[in-house]
C-alpha cells in the first residue's frame, strides 16, 4: 500500500466549507499523512530537513490548495522554493524524489466553463498548472492530472458530498497503485471511470 503525503496549504482553512469536507473525509485514512503547512509554519519558517524526511517516507505527494490567482498560496510556493533543493530534489545528484507520484488537488471559485480559451480566464487548468507539472518532472516524479473541485461558491451539499466521497475513493486508488496508464488522458482525475458514482 502506497503512503500518501498531503501537503495542504490554505490560509483560511477554517472558512473553507469545501476543503473542510474533503480533508475531514481523508485525513485519518491509514497510510495518509495530512500536513497543514499554515498550521505547522504560521511564521513561514520552514524546517527544510523535517520536510525532506516527510517526503522520503511517502510514495505519493499531493499539493492540496485553493487556486489563488492561478497558482497556490504563498506558503506552498515558499515550501517548493526552499525544500526542493538543487542536488537533493533535482540536479546531477538530486534523485530523492525519483519515481514518486505527484499531483495537485485544487479548489476554485470559477467553474470549468471559465477555464478555457473561450472563458474569461483564457486558459485551461492544465495550462495554469504547468509550473507544478514541470517542477515534478524536473524532480523525476510522475505527474498526474489534478483532482479539482470547481465552482465551489455554488456547490449544493449533495454535489459536495459526491466530491468528498470521490476524493476518498481516489486516495484509495492511489494507495492501491493507480497507474498513469489508467487515466485515459483525462484532464481531471475526477473524470476517471473508477470515480463515477
Amino acid at each position: 500500500m502506497k503512503k500518501i503525503l498531503i501537503l495542504f496549504s490554505h490560509p483560511k482553512f477554517e472558512k473553507s466549507r469545501v476543503n473542510l469536507s474533503l480533508i475531514n473525509h481523508i485525513k485519518y485514512k491509514e497510510n495518509v499523512t495530512f500536513h497543514d503547512l499554515y498550521e505547522q509554519y504560521p511564521d513561514f519558517h520552514i524546517d527544510v530537513n523535517a520536510e525532506k524526511e516527510l517526503l522520503n517516507k511517502h510514495d505519493v505527494i499531493i499539493w492540496h490548495h485553493p487556486f489563488y490567482w492561478y497558482s497556490c498560496p504563498p506558503l506552498m510556493k515558499q515550501w517548493i522554493d526552499m525544500v526542493l533543493e538543487f542536488n537533493w530534489a533535482y540536479g546531477p545528484k538530486g534523485n530523492a524524489l525519483q519515481n514518486k507520484i505527484c499531483l495537485n488537488t485544487i479548489t476554485t471559485g470559477g467553474t470549468k466553463e471559465v477555464y478555457c480559451s473561450e472563458g474569461y480566464n483564457s486558459f485551461t487548468i492544465k495550462q495554469f498548472l504547468r509550473p507544478f507539472e514541470q517542477t515534478a518532472i524536473l524532480c523525476g516524479m510522475e505527474y498526474f492530472p489534478p483532482f479539482a473541485v470547481m465552482g465551489t461558491h455554488n456547490l449544493s451539499d449533495e454535489v459536495l458530498e459526491d466530491y468528498t466521497i470521490n476524493y476518498g475513493k481516489f486516495i484509495d486508488l492511489l494507495q492501491d497503485g493507480l497507474d498513469i496508464n489508467d487515466l485515459e488522458n483525462k484532464s481531471f482525475l475526477n473524470d476517471i471511470p473508477q470515480l463515477k458514482l
